[in-house]
């Protein structure tokens, strides 16, 4: 990926940098498929907590590019699935992500004992933020 400027880093993050809903699009076979996720910005990268056998991860295992949208920003990634919410490794971004998701992550949705719930890392490759008549890509 092209380094974001200081600029579109700083807007991404006040933008996305707390529960946001986004659009995910993956695809299997070649045909596009797209879904609303509530997702999390850090650092070049949005955070989902997902389920192993869902259809996202499942189509990023033959597929991992992904496309986003929301919010005046359009972009592509490479799905990384981090695997398990509560292993070691993901400890950092799973506290984090608890905090971001407050709100609704302890309502019974998910099991974040279940070792099928994980952690969708989106990885930007290239985008496309505006911002007040500014026009940032990388």
């Amino acid at each position: 990926m092209k380094k974001m400027c200081e600029e579109a880093e700083k807007i991404m993050t006040e933008r996305f940098g707390k529960d946001m809903v986004i659009a995910l699009a993956t695809a299997e076979k070649g045909v596009p498929y797209v879904r609303y996720v509530n997702a999390y910005y850090e650092n070049g990268a949005f955070y989902v907590i997902t389920y192993a056998l869902s259809n996202k991860i499942k189509h990023l295992e033959n597929n991992p590019v992904i496309a986003i949208a929301g919010g005046w920003f359009t972009a592509h990634g490479k799905g990384i699935n981090l695997g398990y919410f509560g292993k070691e490794e993901n400890h950092r971004i799973a506290k984090r992500l608890k905090e971001v998701f407050s709100e609704w992550i302890d309502n019974g949705h998910i099991d974040l004992e279940d070792e099928n719930t994980v952690i969708l890392c989106v990885e930007l490759t290239d985008g496309l933020l505006l911002s007040h008549g500014t026009r940032y890509e990388f």
